[in-house]
């Protein structure tokens, strides 16, 4: 066990601001050191003795949203990273099985040693993040299997009283093999696995999901609109993409132009700077880097004739009311590439920094994990690392995020656009919005709420813009899809009949809060 401060420092950076109190560290080197561990918890809550509380955290890189840090202050935290462990059930069908330690990086290297040509369920959070807590966290990415959980056949893990749970296929299966259960979602009987994502039901120790095919062919396109009144016009052809060309295009990203500069310039007012850019600094910015009002981007899947039909529907939908219709594939950025490669260095850096933020999105596209999303962290970090291997909350960034669930409708769209904007302005935060489709009827937005987290006033500031944008997006139906450990303990109702259910069953499986004591069961603080 891990309680000098020295051993804890890494696991108490955290990018919120939030207060942390972990005080101990418990980790875990084999899969049965976890069932020891609840069974000493189990005996000590049942003999009367103070409850052993646990929150097992797989990576701890949950950035934006608690990091490492659990909901109950007493909790000691199960570090689960040390299990790394792949297997591939089949090396033709993509079904693979992961314990909580294994990295987008650590997936991608396996598929590569193994020459396997199948894509990994990346996310902007980076390369060392792990694909199982994100998966049940229900992330998404832009790759075809845009839902993370959804691609999840199989969980199995520990109960608070340290029993094994796994699926009742797995249990009747007398093969050996697990076949079936790692590649049949649902099982026999009530599904249950969906219990053990956004909740502290158990420890999760390994995942089986289905990963995608490498498809034969690929291109991303890149829909400029010249001006933020344009936005209508990028939804109605976002929607067009979405609907008409369902199971070819992967999602579709749709960014403003502040978060667009964001990915290519440096902070024009610094990084230690409080204050949200004017207008006059965007308009300087963007002409500088040549950054559009709106930005669609997207992506095409399937064999050469389908992908190839497809980018001609694209150009279709479009029908040259656009600024700037762009392939990955296309002669525009391959010459745009060969001419830079001749000029010195020195010379376009703005073309020179959107194409290589073009390039590392490309490989996000293709499930190739990168930092190309990470760097935003750092827009408002005064003493941002050099480094290349970013970490948020090691070098003290300051971000929130607020991802809401809104209708792919351009009027509530536009509704929510000048709302953030109205928003995030008056604490000093950069209103920078971006769409990610999660279907063509409902898309989430992800504002990333960007501060120094050194400067305590501006911490303060974040966490209370934070807390508006919330407060009157709910108003407007527009609901977040996770929560932050604050947000769960403030905005979640103890005496609903939703969360009175959860808290039943938590009583039920774990009636002494064992594991992740009050993670998304608001009941837990209600009794204390």
């Amino acid at each position: 066990m891990l309680t000098d401060d020295a051993s804890l420092a890494p696991y108490r950076y955290n990018c919120e601001g939030f207060a942390n109190t972990i005080d101990s560290v418990i980790k875990i080197g084999v899969v049965e050191d976890i069932q020891q561990v609840l069974n000493v918890a189990a005996r000590a809550a049942a003999e009367g003795s103070a409850a052993l509380k646990f929150h097992p955290i797989s990576t701890g890189q949950n950035w934006g949203y608690g990091s490492a840090a659990p909901n109950a202050e007493n909790a000691i935290l199960l570090d689960l990273s040390a299990l790394t462990q792949i297997s591939i059930t089949s090396a033709e069908l993509g079904i693979v099985t992961l314990q909580p330690g294994v990295t987008q990086q650590m997936l991608y290297d396996e598929l590569q040693r193994r020459q396997l040509d199948f894509m990994v369920p990346v996310t902007g959070a980076g390369p060392s993040c792990s694909i199982l807590a994100n998966a049940l966290e229900r992330g998404y990415g832009i790759t075809p299997f845009t839902d993370h959980f959804a691609a999840v056949n199989s969980i199995k893990g520990y109960l608070a009283d340290g029993s094994f749970y796994q699926s009742p296929i797995s249990e009747l299966d007398s093969s050996g093999d697990d076949f079936i259960d790692k590649t049949y979602k649902y099982g026999i009987g009530p599904y249950i696995d969906g219990l053990f994502s956004q909740s502290g039901f158990a420890i999760v120790t390994e995942i089986s999901l289905r990963l995608k095919r490498r498809p034969e062919a690929f291109d991303s396109f890149y829909i400029q609109f010249a001006n933020d009144s344009d936005f209508e016009l990028a939804q109605q052809i976002a929607f067009a993409i979405l609907q008409r060309l369902d199971g070819v295009v992967g999602s579709v990203n749709l960014m403003d132009q502040r978060r667009l500069l964001s990915m290519m310039a440096e902070n024009p007012n610094g990084k230690a700077q409080h204050i949200a850019m004017s207008a006059q600094q965007v308009s300087q910015l963007a002409k500088q880097y040549d950054t559009p009002g709106w930005m669609l981007v997207g992506t095409l899947y399937g064999q050469h004739s389908v992908v190839k039909a497809a980018r001609t529907e694209v150009r279709r939908f479009v029908n040259g009311r656009a600024k700037r219709t762009l392939f990955s594939g296309g002669a525009l950025l391959r010459v745009a590439r060969t001419v830079l490669n001749i000029l010195p260095k020195n010379q376009l850096a703005g073309v020179r920094a959107m194409l290589a933020s073009l390039d590392l999105g490309i490989e996000i596209m293709q499930g190739k994990p990168n930092q190309v999303a990470l760097p935003l962290a750092y827009w408002r970090n005064p003493k941002a690392a050099t480094g290349t291997a970013l970490h948020p909350a090691r070098d003290g960034c300051g971000l929130l995020w607020y991802a809401p669930l809104i209708p792919m409708q351009a009027q509530s769209m536009r509704q929510f656009i000048s709302m953030v904007r109205d928003v995030c302005p008056r604490y000093g935060i950069e209103p920078m919005i971006t769409f990610t489709s999660l279907k063509y009827d409902t898309v989430d937005s992800t504002v990333p709420i960007v501060f120094n987290r050194q400067d305590e006033e501006a911490t303060r500031l974040a966490q209370q813009c934070l807390q508006e944008l919330v407060a009157r997006g709910l108003k407007s139906g527009w609901v977040p899809y996770r929560l932050n450990l604050q947000q769960q303990r403030d905005l979640l109702d103890a005496n609903s009949p939703y969360w009175q259910m959860v808290n039943k069953l938590k009583n039920a499986i774990d009636p002494h809060h064992l594991i992740s004591p009050g993670r998304y069961d608001p009941g837990y603080f209600s009794t204390k």
